[in-house]
């Protein structure tokens, strides 16, 4: 018996395609055997974002029924429109151009009382270039906004959070 097997001729080999059975097709699970194995449906209920924001109050202390509510971010403004707004807004107070009493229900007032000391401490309003927003978790944004002034080129820190049905700002800061 020899081990040395001489091919003359190269193998053949056929090409076998497969090809799914439409489980659409109810006809061939009509059979009683059959009905037994037929796959299950299987829903995909769509997932919630899950609220996990407890407000910042920065030490202050509420009666539980007045107290800052957190809000999902399903339920507020679309975020880049709003920290462009808002960033465009604190821009114009620190230039001198408009009234911070309008920015007052969307600072929380430790924000709002280090935007006043800023007022007119910019000499013209500073131009947007970018802004690079994550959200660690729902209802929470925090925001790095770069910024032109002139030939100077600064970055601007924002923290909002969805509180009482609103974006509050709780962190600014011009770096």
């Amino acid at each position: 018996m020899t081990t040395d097997q001489r091919i003359d001729e190269a193998p053949k080999f056929h090409r076998v395609t497969l090809a799914r059975s439409p489980l659409r097709d109810c006809s061939n699970w009509e059979h009683p055997v059959l009905e037994i194995f037929r796959p299950a449906k299987v829903e995909v209920l769509a997932q919630k974002a899950k609220l996990y924001l407890i407000p910042s109050t920065f030490g202050e202390d509420f009666d539980p029924d007045f107290a800052p509510r957190a809000t999902s971010a399903l339920d507020l403004p679309d975020l880049h429109a709003w920290t462009l707004k808002f960033v465009v807004s604190v821009l114009e107070v620190w230039a001198g151009k408009r009234e911070p009493a309008q920015l007052t229900r969307w600072c929380h007032q430790n924000v709002f009382s280090s935007l006043l000391r800023k007022i007119g401490s910019q000499k013209s309003v500073g131009r947007v270039r970018n802004i690079h927003q994550s959200e660690p978790l729902d209802g929470i944004c925090e925001s790095t906004i770069t910024i032109r002034f002139g030939d100077r080129l600064r970055a601007m820190s924002v923290r909002f959070e969805g509180v009482d049905g609103r974006w509050l700002c709780t962190y600014l800061e011009l770096i």
